[in-house]
């Protein structure tokens, strides 16, 4: 018998996740989610310098780098005890904003869109009417029968040439697409006018950290980007900004209305039960009483009782993941004790842990916060929410699907965009004022323990450390994909992608799409190998999806 040991020494990117699903009756019945990667960087830490784990941790990905640098240096700042001043809260905001909007962008024209949109059908448009349906669904600055033409012309030759690159291994002409030929082009346009603009969204990162990816400018106490504070630097960030803004409200809210539209039996498919939220973006000095994105928890479906969320009752297992065994434990007390081995689907089949709330199997990010905040009554969720709602004809419940997933992650990026307007106007006022500090003095103590919790646009994020004679002596953290896409945990109880899973009707186990569309839905950072058992032939469809 061959035996097959997965170890990977790249950190968090694309590429890394396989998911095995059983089919009967044309629907998943059972779903195993496997991270295909270690990670390892805890243990890399251990005996550092405390100062320098916001430096090693960003390099978890290539994509959530800033996420990761923020939560880290809090997790510092909470074992030191030190208040960071305001300047460096703004900037640190500022470029949080930036990262939302810039990775929720990306995430619908250029990682899940394709999904929904059939590009070579949109061969067979209309640009006429392509160019009247855009006037009336948006806004966009672009447009018009000749724009059409030309974008429909493009398609044609990458087509034709069979070079259709990146858009190559998707399942045009599949059933289960359903848009007009029109709705097709005006969404192809708008995912080639997104990769522009996701480049300038990038360089706000720039402006005020040095660079994209992994940002330098943040450091244990503050910012280190006092010489960006000038109007010129915050007038360019300003402008970006707005471009990136504009193009939110009268290009993607409008896009993601209409693919909706044509789609609402997805707000029946694709729901997990538990929904957690770290919550970010404080709007004054009290936190977390005062932030944007609330913290808390949805359980078993239950908007109208809310409850708080406490770091203390996160606990990470071990059962089914690559790992020495071991009782689920806090991550102040976590252990990263990799085991290589076998796939093993009723034993132990990945390298995810699977972490639990109080017990419970949690969904987090996009959809957890906006579920959150919603029945909290954060007025522009509720707002934005109750109007999607009614412009979709659908109820609330469809807020707990594949379909509502999708719709949260664009509701949120309008109202943080909007959010960051002050957030800039307060930097102005400031530095208009004189007041340029962004770093607080501190000392490292001998031993100290302390967290840093954000909400990133993947969802809820924690980091854990523990100091002991000025070094790094545990470090852990718990990241949204290892929430999302973690095992069954000690009780058998699956992982929320898992979860998300069961139920979805599959028309062709050769062409999986309905998967991918949930999968993506929770926008992993790794890509997808999936791979599809017929119980009755037990004939494994092994497929690669990009």
């Amino acid at each position: 018998m061959s035996k097959r040991i997965t170890i990977d020494p790249m950190t968090r990117l694309e590429g890394h996740l396989k998911i095995d699903v059983e089919v009967e009756d044309g629907k998943v019945k059972n779903a195993w989610s496997s991270g295909q990667l270690f990670r390892g960087i805890e243990i890399i830490l251990q005996g550092r310098d405390p100062r320098d784990a916001h430096h090693f941790v960003q390099r978890s990905c290539g994509v959530c780098t800033y996420v990761h640098a923020l939560t880290s240096v809090r997790a510092v700042e909470d074992a030191i005890g030190i208040d960071i001043p305001e300047n460096a809260k703004l900037v640190r905001r500022l470029l949080h904003g930036a990262q939302f909007m810039h990775d929720h962008i990306v995430h619908f024209y250029h990682l899940h869109a394709l999904d929904w949109v059939d590009v070579v059908s949109a061969l067979k448009a209309d640009p006429q009417k392509t160019a009247k349906l855009a006037d009336n669904l948006s806004n966009a600055p672009w447009g018009g029968t000749t724009y059409y033409k030309g974008v429909q012309d493009r398609l044609k030759t990458f087509v034709e040439s069979g070079q259709l690159g990146i858009l190559n291994n998707a399942y045009w002409g599949h059933s289960a697409y359903k848009l007009p030929p029109e709705a097709n082009l005006m969404a192809a346009a708008n995912y080639i006018e997104a990769l522009r603009l996701q480049a300038k969204t990038a360089r706000l990162h720039a402006i005020f950290g040095g660079k994209n990816p992994h940002p330098q400018s943040l450091v244990v106490g503050g910012v280190s980007s006092i010489k960006d504070l000038t109007a010129d630097r915050i007038l360019e960030f300003k402008y970006i900004w707005q471009e990136s803004q504009d193009f939110v409200k009268n290009v993607y809210i409008p896009d993601l209305l209409a693919v909706a539209s044509f789609y609402k039996d997805w707000g029946g498919i694709g729901g997990t039960t538990n929904f957690l939220s770290w919550g970010d973006f404080a709007q004054n000095g009290k936190e977390p009483e005062s932030y944007l994105m609330p913290r808390g928890l949805i359980k078993d479906r239950d908007l109208k009782n809310p409850h708080a969320a406490d770091q203390q009752k996160v606990t990470e297992h071990v059962t089914h993941g690559w790992y020495a065994d071991g009782e689920a434990k806090h991550p102040y007390d976590g252990e990263t004790k990799p085991v290589p081995g076998d796939y093993d689907m009723e034993g132990k089949y990945t390298w995810f842990k699977a972490p639990r709330y109080d017990g419970q199997s949690c969904e987090v990010g996009p959809l957890a916060r906006v579920l959150v905040a919603y029945a909290n009554g954060q007025p522009a969720v509720k707002e934005n929410v109750d109007a999607v709602l009614k412009k979709l004809d659908v109820p609330a419940s469809a807020l707990f699907s594949t379909l509502g997933r999708t719709a949260a992650r664009g509701i949120e990026t309008l109202i943080i965009g909007e959010a960051m307007a002050g957030w800039i106007d307060e930097l102005v006022a400031n530095v208009g004022r004189g007041d340029k500090k962004v770093y607080q003095k501190y000392e490292m103590p001998d031993e100290a323990m302390g967290y840093g919790l954000n909400d990133v646009p993947r969802g809820a994020l924690g980091h854990w450390i523990k100091i002991k004679d000025k070094k790094i002596a545990n470090y852990q953290y718990v990241v949204p994909s290892t929430w999302n896409f973690g095992p069954r945990c000690a009780k058998g109880t699956l992982g929320p992608v898992e979860e998300s899973l069961i139920g979805t009707p599959i028309a062709d186990p050769k062409k999986p799409l309905e998967l991918l569309r949930t999968v993506h839905s929770f926008d992993p950072c790794i890509a997808c190998g999936i791979h599809v058992i017929d119980p009755d032939s037990n004939e494994v469809y092994q497929v690669r999806a990009t």
